[in-house]
């Protein structure tokens, strides 16, 4: 069994909801008391206190801060990250935070990261958030995070750049690869800036389908909203480890010499869209020595019918044959990593004896290369880096 974190967030996300959801599920309170003078920030409060929020009884953080600065630019966080007494990993993982937002600031601004003045997120406050956050799991021993779907809420929000639609530009740029519906209606903005880069770097994508929960911890915004509790929950749980799974499985194939290669290319991709379990396309010779290809699907039993009808559709073949076959298939899932602030999804395959290896998904590596001018092979490489980095586990 695998502990894990499963952030709920049917009303929303922010940075404060979820070190409040931490505390509730068990973060003593006392680390995130001194969080500030381990980042070298003199005079600032820190307050833990129960609350209701929609009949629901939920843990609130407040920090009580002195007058200053509004905002910083990436330079001045990462070198207030880099002096802070934490471990490394805490201090990597929030300067990915922090990076990732400064990447897509920059590119609605057209600016260089380095540049973007960070107006909400670069706030005293929302540094303790991120920082709060990252090191809370670390804390709880929580290394897998994975998340729901996020509800954004609806309306405007009024921002340093004038009033912007929910969810800002910005945040809905920061939650691609992820799971969010619209609303629910009245609820205004749901998802900070800050919220959504925590999930853009700390969730490994949907939850499993199964799990045990352990411990609940609700964590309350600041607003009280009507007829909804406004608490984001946080579930650690337990997941089962399965090493692989044996199935039984059909083979359908058939021998074809009389369609162009682009044609049979064009029908495996109908047949993969279509829901086939793996699609090959074999070179063979047929009757007279002449050269054919060789069509294989694979599919579970009760696709046969269905797809074995695409074959003969996008086909020519005049028949099909079936084979009945057994397989042992490893446990597979999704994760998602960020390079240079960008999201990218990692397909992972757990083996037999618990290790996993994983392979960068080539859509968004080619779209992350495009975007940063980076070639696809420097991509994939620091997505897998960048998956090692975090324990490389679904």
């Amino acid at each position: 069994m695998t502990t894990i974190a499963i952030l709920d967030p049917f009303s929303g996300i922010s940075g404060d909801m979820t070190l409040g959801a931490l505390v509730g599920a068990g973060l003593d309170a006392g680390w995130l008391e001194g969080l500030p003078a381990r980042l070298g920030l003199d005079g600032i409060g820190v307050r833990v206190y129960p609350v209701v929020r929609g009949g629901l009884s939920a843990t609130k953080v407040d920090f009580d801060i002195p007058e200053q600065p509004h905002g910083r630019h990436l330079s001045e966080i990462r070198e207030l990250v880099a002096r802070a007494d934490l471990p490394s990993e805490v201090r990597r993982l929030a300067d990915a935070v922090f990076s990732g937002i400064a990447t897509i600031e920059g590119e609605a601004h057209g600016v260089s990261p380095e540049e973007v003045h960070l107006h909400e997120v670069g706030a005293v406050d929302a540094i303790l958030d991120v920082i709060g956050v990252v090191g809370g799991f670390a804390e709880l021993g929580l290394h897998e995070v994975y998340c729901g779907a996020i509800s954004l809420g609806d309306g405007f929000v009024r921002a340093a750049h004038g009033v912007l639609p929910v969810p800002a530009p910005a945040t809905l740029r920061l939650l691609e690869g992820q799971r969010v519906r619209p609303g629910p209606e009245g609820t205004g903005e749901l998802v900070t800036p800050t919220g959504a880069a925590l999930v853009r770097a700390l969730s490994r994508g949907t939850p499993p389908a199964t799990y045990v929960p352990r411990r609940v911890g609700l964590g309350a915004g600041t607003r009280d909203l009507l007829e909804r509790p406004n608490v984001l929950r946080l579930i650690v749980a337990e997941r089962e480890d399965r090493p692989a799974i044996s199935e039984q499985v059909v083979q359908l194939a058939c021998d074809l010499d009389d369609m162009p290669a682009e044609a049979v290319a064009a029908a495996a991709e109908a047949l993969l869209d279509a829901g086939a379990l793996d699609v090959v396309v074999l070179s063979t010779h047929m009757k007279k020595g002449r050269p054919g290809m060789r069509l294989e699907v694979l599919c579970a039993p009760d696709e046969v019918s269905r797809l074995e009808a695409l074959v003969f559709r996008h086909t020519t073949t005049l028949g099909v044959r079936r084979v009945v076959a057994e397989r042992t298939a490893l446990v597979r899932g999704e994760g998602r990593v960020v390079v240079d602030g960008h999201a990218v999804r990692v397909k992972v395959a757990t083996l037999p004896n618990g290790d996993q290896r994983c392979k960068p998904e080539f859509d968004d590596v080619v779209a992350v290369a495009r975007a940063t001018g980076r070639t696809t092979m420097d991509v994939s490489r620091a997505a897998l880096a960048a998956w090692n980095d975090r324990g490389g586990r679904v």
